[in-house]
């Protein structure tokens, strides 16, 4: 339902954008056509002694020709904006209902497990590997190797304190060094269920538990 109703909403802004375009040009073409009629008035009354500079109506017409030109372009690409949103709202409702990939630190904690993908440049020998709440709080760390490539890592939801974490998101923050000591980027993706649609914005966002995902960010998708 919402996606045919940010459809119908996109089309409605196209045909505002396209009734005001054709009202340009219908005012365009009625100053045309005065000028026309003002033009043969005075090419007929013009006194052969003193007759009229030409270059003055060429400037006019190139001027009427060029604002036509930009009256057609803007309409054109309005339709090319709509176009191009309507195409992403039905990729994005493809995913609802898929698990996807994408990048970013949070992930969400869903019978007991979150799951990220950690990418690392090279082996980093010391890595703390904290996990944060939606305040922020660290709720969950370990201290580990991680090596070099692509590697999971997975969290079961086991607090600091022993007790279970509630569902919800939670963000992975890492901090992880080489044997020399020297800084290792470490970049993670994450996987989860597409829930719903955002299609408030001028873009499509997935939903997938508290997490919003430009289509930009998805690097994966699996059918289920």
């Amino acid at each position: 339902m919402a996606s045919g109703m940010e459809t119908g909403a996109a089309g409605g802004a196209a045909s505002r954008g396209v009734g005001t375009a054709a009202r340009d040009r219908q005012a365009i073409a009625q100053n045309f056509d005065q000028f026309l009629l003002l033009l043969t008035t005075q090419l007929q009354n013009q006194s052969p002694l003193d007759p009229l500079d030409t270059n003055q109506f060429t400037q006019q017409l190139v001027q009427f020709a060029t604002v036509e030109q930009q009256i057609k372009g803007n309409e054109m690409l309005s339709e090319l904006i709509v176009a191009t949103r309507a195409s992403n709202v039905a990729t994005a409702s493809s995913f609802v209902g898929q698990r996807i990939t994408a990048a970013g630190r949070t992930a969400e904690l869903v019978d007991g497990e979150a799951r990220w993908t950690l990418e690392a440049p090279r082996a980093a020998a010391n890595a703390a590997i904290d996990v944060l709440d939606e305040n922020g709080r660290v709720v969950a760390s370990q201290v580990r190797p991680i090596q070099q490539g692509r590697q999971d890592f997975v969290w079961d939801g086991t607090l600091a304190s022993g007790q279970q974490a509630p569902p919800g998101t939670y963000r992975l923050r890492i901090t992880a060094t080489d044997v020399s000591g020297q800084p290792v980027d470490v970049r993670t993706t994450f996987s989860g269920i597409v829930d719903a649609l955002d299609l408030t914005g001028n873009e499509p966002i997935l939903v997938v538990g508290k997490v919003r995902i430009n289509l930009l960010d998805i690097t994966g998708v699996e059918r289920r």
